[in-house]
């Protein structure tokens, strides 16, 4: 998996560095961001979509027409339409999540934010996710981004990665010590 994401991230980063460059250029980053944002919020809501968009099977120009009706039916930023009919063009659709997550993280370091990604076994409540961002700029001494994720197989607790530092509350990792711990000792 991780080197699957390596090899995604290769593939994302001009795509990413091209379209903040743009959107920079153009003064639309917040527009392109948010727009961004809808997109990949579509593509988590609906795993049909998600597969879609991933299917080797399909030809990039069926996904490159259906992705221009959505298009046309949304009210998409110009700059983010023209840029997914490039990438749908190119056939790179099965990058988007990561282009865009490439895209945010650009956006993150031009405001001197930090982006953290954080998983949890159930979605974050608006008071929660505020709280561990202030926790977090605290201990960091800069704004903090959150990207959420929710994992269930955490039971409890959180996993939090910023940068290369990882903090593991979660409970599955608990009870794997505890488990481990016992068998040293029986």
């Amino acid at each position: 998996m991780a080197a699957q994401n390596s090899v995604l991230t290769q593939i994302a980063r001009p795509y990413a560095s091209a379209l903040f460059d743009l959107a920079q250029g153009e003064n639309q980053l917040a527009q392109v961001e948010t727009g961004l944002s809808d997109i990949s919020r579509l593509i988590g809501e609906s795993e049909d979509f998600s597969r879609y968009l991933r299917s080797p099977v399909i030809s990039g120009d069926a996904k490159a027409t259906a992705l221009d009706a959505i298009l046309g039916k949304a009210k998409v930023n110009p700059l983010v339409g023209n840029f997914l009919r490039v990438v749908a063009g190119n056939g790179r659709l099965f990058a988007l999540d990561q282009i865009i997550a490439v895209f945010r993280e650009l956006a993150a370091r031009a405001r001197g934010e930090i982006t953290a990604e954080v998983t949890s076994a159930a979605p974050l409540t608006e008071a929660q996710a505020g709280a561990l961002a202030e926790t977090l700029k605290a201990r960091l001494g800069s704004t903090v981004t959150l990207n959420q994720f929710v994992d269930p197989s955490l039971i409890g607790g959180l996993q939090v990665k910023v940068g290369s530092q990882m903090i593991d509350s979660s409970l599955k990792t608990k009870l794997a010590a505890m488990k481990i711990a016992m068998k040293e000792v029986g």
